[in-house]
This record gives structure tokens, C-alpha cells and sequence, in this order.
């Protein structure tokens, strides 16, 4: 069955998460991605959970989710061989996605303006750390320092009198992929247009700045930051979270005043609370948010979950809970709505993957494949270019490229 993008040659020049999981996202939808890795060891991402504070595993399972659907040839850009090659395989590509740095892509002839020579029409999409131009354009960067850290997100999201948290794997690269990815499509619009290609990039640092551009433009503004608050003091005891009699967590997000405080009051069982003169306003309740954070503490504490859920219902109070991972990760809603997927070809049976975040009316996802060995089609790859086997022989035989298993 055709796909959106069937047809569509994408090469994936990239490492770690950001480019690759834009690819991932163009897979999804039928592009042919071939995954261009350097050997021996292949992308490094391919080991990234056996860094400590990664939770352990038998499975490299960063990288199968990031690679499904894909291809891999290991090249060595080392060796010319390698790179005439991937020139080859560019003159007939689609997308070419790389978030090497500038002087890498220098180093092994793979900058934009070359590879646009060989192919007129190829669309070649970059990932920086820092953006393309400015003092920092070629210093390198991952989603924990350019995304999380830098763009100010780090800053701010902690309580008073507490440090700020680490961004867990992967939590700026995937809206970068996201954000790659419209640049890629809005790309190949153009393409239908003009008949002509074009490059195209996303920073780290960027989209970051845009997860955090609410805060950015204030101060931009000049607007004035109130003081850090804790949970038992919270600025705003109706956006707070709340634990039940059975140790399950609520985040409370109730924005309506005085509507939602006053169905709270009547769901807790306490309406006398919405009229009492502490909290007849959202300034007092944030003046006397100690007392208000310690009545709902109480009544919260006092029923579990699933009682809460039935009382919140038809009074349209919005809240949602705070599982831990292995809870989300078995959330009927997830596989409900379509966020997770099925690798039918799992080595030992069938196993279940994230799929990216896209819903097309009418159009489906590819059914995903386990990611690739390092090099696992690069003879594959190399007899489909049109490379004669005495050459392939020959490339093998200098190390320019690998076949892997």
C-alpha cells in the first residue's frame, strides 16, 4: 500500500536523536531512509542506555525506537571511497539530514553547497546546537545543554529553595525532530513549486526558546518574575498537585475563576471554603495559599484516585495524574489514541514502540521494523546504487565502507 511519502529517498547523516527522529517521522509515513553510520561503532547513540542514570536494559532501546524502518550502510568519510559513495547515493536522494558540525561537514566534503551541486532538487536539512550564524554557531551542543539548559527552561522550573532538575533523554531533541521535520515538508512544498531544493535547519537552542518564549517575550517586556514558591506555599493553590489516600498524585491546572474554585470547594465536601474571606480572590489565595494548600492537602489525602476522578467529572474540573513510567507506558489511552505501536519483527516477538505524535485523517503509519545493525545493507545499498560487484569488492576491500550483520 503506498504511503504519503512512498518514493521519497531520505539519508540520514545524523547522530543521536534530533535528525534521525525527523527521518523516523518521514519512515513513518513510507520514506525510504537509509542511515549513513561511521564504523566500527556506528552512531554512538546506538549505547546510550548504558550511560549511568539510564534505566537498564538488555535492549539498546533508544535506538529502536529512533530507527525503525530504517536501513544502515557504514561509511568511513576517512576514506575518499566512502564519500564517493555517499555522493552517489545523494544524486538520487530526496532529503539529506545531517546535524554534524560545520567543521566536520567541511572536513568530509558534505556542506550544503557541494552537495546541492550534485542534486539541484535535494532538500538538506541541518540540526545545530546554537543556530548557523553568531559567536556559539559552531560550538556543539545536545538537547541537555542548548535546549534545556541555555534557552532557560532549566532556570525556572524548580521550586523555591530546590535545585533545578536534569531534562531526562531525549526531552528537547524530539520537539527539534518535530520542528525539522515541518522545515523538511514546508521544504518539499516548495520544491513542487520552484522544482528547485533548498536547505533548511532548526537549533536545539531555538526550540527551546520557543518551548520557553511565553517567559522570554515577559522579559523581553520587562515584566517582573514573581518570587520561586513551593508546593505547600504555591503562588497559585489551584495549579498545585495533590496526593490521594492511595499514594496516587493530581496536578490540579483549574484556570476559570471563580467557577473552578468554587466546584473544587463543592467536590471536596467543604463549599463553606469559597466563601471564606482568606481566599474570596486569586490574590488572597495566593496571600493565604499555606492555609488553602493545607485544606485541600487534607481532603485530597482523604479519598483515593478513583473517587476523585467520579467527583471532578460533571463539575469540569481539569487535573491530570502524575504517574510513574511503567504506569504510562501501559496507559490503555495511549494505545488507544495511536501513540504507541507494535514491532511485529522484534527479535523473540512482538514488542511495543512510541510512534511519532502525527495523526493524518485517512493515512496510516508504516508498521514498524527493528532498527538496523551497524552497516547490517550496506552490500544492499551499495548493489542498489548501481555499483557493480567488483567495485562493491573493491570499496569493501578498502575499508571505505563495512557490511555489517
Amino acid at each position: 500500500m503506498s504511503n504519503i511519502f512512498t518514493g521519497l529517498k531520505v539519508i540520514d547523516c545524523a547522530t543521536y536523536i534530533a535528525g534521525p527522529a525527523a527521518a523516523t517521522a518521514l519512515a513513518d509515513f513510507g520514506a525510504e531512509v537509509i542511515k549513513i553510520e561511521r564504523p566500527p561503532h556506528g552512531d554512538p547513540y546506538r549505547y546510550i542506555t548504558l550511560m549511568p542514570g539510564m534505566a537498564v536494559s538488555e535492549h539498546f532501546y533508544c535506538w529502536i525506537l529512533e530507527n525503525r524502518l530504517k536501513r544502515s550502510i557504514a561509511l568511513d568519510f576517512a576514506k575518499e571511497g566512502a564519500r564517493e559513495v555517499l555522493y552517489k547515493l545523494v544524486k538520487e536522494a530526496d532529503v539529506f539530514i545531517t546535524n554534524y558540525q560545520p567543521q566536520l561537514l567541511r572536513k568530509f566534503g558534505l556542506e550544503y553547497e557541494t552537495l546541492r551541486a550534485l542534486n539541484p532538487r535535494l532538500i538538506f536539512a541541518q540540526v545545530t546546537g546554537y543556530g548557523e550564524t553568531g559567536p556559539d554557531a559552531e560550538t556543539p551542543g545536545y538537547d541537555a545543554s542548548a535546549y534545556w539548559a541555555r534557552s532557560g527552561l532549566m532556570g525556572i522550573i524548580h521550586n523555591a529553595g530546590s535545585d533545578p532538575a536534569q531534562s531526562p533523554c531525549g526531552f528537547g531533541d524530539h520537539p527539534t525532530s518535530m520542528a525539522l521535520y515541518g522545515a523538511i515538508v514546508t521544504a518539499l512544498y516548495q520544491r513542487q513549486i520552484t522544482g528547485e531544493g533548498m536547505k533548511v535547519s532548526t537549533a536545539l537552542i531555538a526550540n527551546g526558546a520557543w518551548s520557553n518564549s511565553c517567559q522570554i517575550q515577559g522579559a523581553l517586556l520587562g515584566a517582573k518574575r514573581p518570587a520561586r514558591w513551593s508546593r505547600s506555599n504555591n503562588i497559585n493553590p489551584l495549579v498545585n498537585h495533590y496526593v490521594t489516600s492511595d499514594g496516587k498524585r493530581m496536578l490540579f491546572v483549574f484556570l476559570v475563576q471563580p467557577r473552578d474554585f468554587n466546584n473544587l470547594c463543592e467536590a471536596i465536601g467543604q463549599p463553606e471554603v469559597a466563601s471564606d474571606a482568606r481566599f474570596a480572590t486569586p490574590a488572597l489565595r495566593t496571600k493565604n495559599s499555606e492555609a488553602l494548600v493545607a485544606i485541600i492537602d487534607n481532603a485530597i489525602g482523604g479519598q483515593p484516585l478513583e473517587e476523585w476522578r467520579k467527583r471532578f467529572a460533571p463539575r469540569d474540573l481539569i487535573w491530570g495524574q502524575v504517574p510513574d513510567l511503567d504506569e504510562v507506558a501501559f496507559d490503555p489511552q495511549l494505545e488507544a489514541a495511536g501513540v504507541i505501536d507494535t514491532i511485529e519483527d522484534f527479535p523473540g516477538g512482538p514488542q511495543k514502540t512510541v510512534s511519532n505524535p502525527m495523526v493524518l485523517e485517512g493515512v496510516h503509519k508504516e508498521t514498524p521494523t527493528f532498527a538496523p545493525g551497524i552497516g547490517q545493507h550496506t552490500q544492499e545499498i551499495l548493489t542498489q546504487a548501481g555499483i557493480s560487484e567488483d567495485e562493491i569488492s573493491r570499496i569493501l576491500a578498502s575499508g571505505a565502507a563495512v557490511q555489517g550483520s
